[in-house]
């Protein structure tokens, strides 16, 4: 197994393991739970860019990448449901995954007739926006855990946070229905004759 595709896999685990700490009850999880995030975005950059550098393109590879990168944006999201200080409405996670399960689809129909249909700038929009509205989300509560434990915490603070996860989540769904949306136009010739 190459390079890349190790780094992928490490991704994947990575994403439960970030899953496991942020619902657990250890002391600064949300510090830690921002660190596994961060490596989960390095191993990303990584795999990719040794990839195209060595031209490294595997069928592994074609598959896995994507789905590590959705496994590791929706066990943030779904975790951050359960999670009172997060103030991420169940909702929104449920169209932004949606949005995943509709578009993996129309990949899957494109490829059972021959055709491929390439990642547009709509969706690279799309994750950016939901690892900016995550990370933005991770370091309030490593704020927050850091405060709390050695110094002291302003909970007016909470208020301000909660109006913009929930905006920067929003965000992120709108750029999600819309590159969705986008890639439906483009590719609605697959579905004629079904």
């Amino acid at each position: 197994m190459n390079v890349p595709n190790k780094l992928t896999l490490i991704r994947i685990f990575i994403a439960f393991v970030f899953m496991g700490v942020l619902v657990s009850g250890i002391p600064l999880k949300g510090v830690l739970a921002t660190l596994l995030f961060a490596a989960g975005c390095v191993t990303d950059y990584l795999d990719g860019k040794i990839a195209r550098d060595r031209n490294i393109v595997t069928d592994f590879g074609k598959l896995m990448d994507p789905l590590a990168d959705k496994i590791m944006i929706s066990a943030a999201l779904i975790t951050f449901v359960q999670l009172k200080d997060t103030h991420v409405p169940a909702w929104m996670v449920v169209v932004i995954i949606g949005r995943e399960f509709f578009v993996t689809g129309l990949r899957l129909l494109a490829a059972s007739k021959g055709r491929v249909i390439p990642a547009g700038r709509g969706g690279k929009n799309k994750i950016i926006s939901q690892i900016v509205a995550i990370s933005v989300i991770l370091l309030f509560l490593s704020a927050k855990e850091i405060l709390t434990t050695f110094f002291k915490w302003d909970t007016r603070v909470d208020y301000y946070f909660g109006f913009i996860s929930y905006i920067l989540i929003f965000i992120a769904m709108v750029l999600s229905v819309l590159s969705g949306f986008f890639y439906f136009k483009k590719n609605k010739n697959l579905f004629i004759h079904e």
